[in-house]
């Protein structure tokens, strides 16, 4: 005698065990317990190593960008663990790369700075700091990776970066302020300003030194919020057309007196 076939509740066939794995296997990787400890993983990744800007964007920062790109709009532990192994991946395969010490090399560089930061951190207290300046973290990488940047280190509550095109590094630096805008922790929302000057300074192991980061680093600090400043060198390689420009005033410890200063945002 054939037993008859266990209906659902809504008389529907019976799902297959792949099918019930598979809804099992999507609700875990959007669980809050699984993608917090993804971002834990993630986190704790080695930072990218890579220390000359690459003049081709390399397989490593496609996959990231896809996978950084999947499932738009939902939180997942899948992509979270993805972009870990990208970090990891590129962490090794440029520690294995051969550098050359002191080599001069022309580039793009970028500082960005949270205006206002040192005030709302003393009372904000340690745990909301951290919080603000890991989201903050992230989001710039990822646009500066978008960019074809690479950052070179992050600074308490900015970053440095470096681009091999210059109109990257001024598109990377209005989206990264649009990004932290969307931030809010505690009911603060944090102002970006960015400074961004071409020179030619000297790549030692992972970091660069040199008048020229001397110079970006002032050009930011000459900003205001939701400002991006670019010296006169950085803006001869840019398409005119393409920003809004202003020429503003500007004076720094340690910059030469006739550098010219100027105020960019793109057309959009």
């Amino acid at each position: 005698m054939t037993r008859p076939r266990p209906e659902t509740p809504h008389g529907d066939e019976p799902q297959s065990p792949l099918h019930r794995a598979g809804e099992l296997i999507s609700r875990t990787d959007s669980s809050d317990a699984a993608v917090k400890a993804a971002q834990i993983a993630r986190r704790l990744a080695p930072a990218d190593t890579h220390v000359f800007p690459p003049v081709a964007e390399r397989t490593s920062d496609r996959i990231a960008r896809v996978i950084g790109d999947s499932r738009p709009g939902r939180q997942s532990a899948v992509r979270e663990l993805g972009l870990a192994s990208v970090a990891v991946w590129q962490n090794l395969v440029e520690r294995r790369r051969p550098t050359t010490a002191d080599a001069p090399v022309a580039v793009t560089i970028l500082f960005t700075d949270l205006v206002s930061f040192s005030s709302w951190a003393l009372r904000a207290g340690d745990d909301r700091v951290l919080e603000l300046i890991g989201q903050v973290n992230r989001v710039c990488a990822e646009v500066i990776r978008r960019h074809g940047g690479h950052v070179v280190k992050t600074l308490g509550d900015g970053t440095m970066a470096v681009f091999v095109d210059a109109a990257q590094g001024v598109d990377a630096a209005y989206e990264c302020g649009e990004a932290v805008t969307a931030i809010t922790v505690d009911g603060h929302r944090p102002a970006l300003r960015a400074g961004l000057h071409t020179g030619e300074p000297r790549a030692v192991g992972d970091d660069y030194i040199g008048v020229d980061v001397n110079i970006a680093a002032r050009v930011c600090d000459g900003a205001g919020a939701g400002e991006i400043f670019v010296s006169e060198t950085t803006l001869a390689d840019l398409d005119a057309d393409r920003y809004a420009v202003k020429k503003r005033r500007f004076r720094a410890k340690g910059v030469p007196k006739e550098l010219s200063v100027y105020r960019v945002l793109p057309r959009l």
